[in-house]
């Protein structure tokens, strides 16, 4: 969000404890946002964090867990500067400055789908020159794997015509979330990059944040663009219809010119409270 304009809505549903995985689904696509985080007690972390799509289940969602741990900063339930999640696959750590809350990522991984680069262009409506000079689709993963797309311009992303379908095959055929697609040329002058992401795997036919796929995009402009920083701010939603904006901020953890960890982040508002009756 940006301004207190745009951004990303998240349901969060505090002690989720009694409710059963059916339930939570069922919550999820009533609530009809990109994500819904379910907050419970855990036994390793400071909250046990389940994340679910109006059509199925995630490990993890970045703007869900700044929405849900900003929410919890604001009722009290947060005292300090750090707090925990357990999620499916682990426990990673939260951290606060201000009232900007940033989720702790894996370091990097990396995949090529060479073979899909044809099928990747069509599912966009591009051609292989609007991609970024000496860049090709990459596969990242820091915690839940995104298809990293890089196009030569912001006119052309902003061009983009999405083929739901094609995209959600090749996304359930690599495992992907989704296609996060980007441009150096940005919307706000003095930032890294500007993109779009597209999730029809999940129910999401476009999202305007992602802090786990902004997290990798991070570190591939580092790994694999050479852009030697460690802070990098990225911008989505300006070039959905409607806008909403968004800034994600991300930090990676350089350790011998290897990135070993890295957090995303921003700040939310609670914009509404709704009741759900079964």
């Amino acid at each position: 969000m940006e301004g207190n304009v745009g951004g990303n809505p998240a349901g969060v549903v505090l002690d989720a404890d009694e409710l059963s995985p059916g339930q939570k689904q069922e919550i999820a696509r009533i609530v009809a946002n990109s994500e819904t985080a379910f907050v419970s007690d855990s036994a390793v972390a400071d909250f046990k964090l389940e994340f679910y799509t109006p059509t199925r289940q995630i490990a993890h969602c970045g703007h869900a867990t700044i929405a849900t741990f900003s929410y919890l900063k604001q009722l009290g339930k947060v005292t300090g500067h750090e707090s925990s999640k357990e999620t499916i696959d682990g426990v990673r750590r939260i951290f606060f400055r201000g009232e900007e809350a940033y989720m702790e990522q894996t370091a990097p991984r990396y995949s090529l789908a060479s073979e899909d680069t044809a099928n990747v262009l069509h599912s966009l409506g591009i051609r292989p020159h609007d991609l970024l000079r000496e860049s090709d689709p990459t596969i990242v993963n820091t915690g839940n794997a995104f298809l990293i797309v890089p196009l030569c311009s912001k006119s052309v992303l902003a061009s983009v015509k999405p083929d739901q379908e094609a995209i959600r095959t090749i996304s359930k055929k690599h495992n992907l979330i989704g296609f996060y697609v980007f441009s150096l040329e940005t919307v706000i002058p003095g930032r890294d990059a500007t993109t779009r992401m597209f999730a029809p795997l999940y129910g999401i036919p476009e999202e305007s944040a992602t802090g786990m796929a902004a997290g990798p995009l991070a570190a591939y402009l580092r790994d694999k663009r050479g852009i030697q920083k460690e802070k990098f701010s990225i911008e989505q939603g300006h070039l959905m219809i409607p806008p909403s904006p968004s800034l994600i901020h991300v930090e990676l953890y350089v350790s011998e010119k290897n990135i070993r960890s890295l957090v995303a982040g921003g700040r939310a508002t609670v914009m509404r409270e709704i009741t759900v009756n079964f």
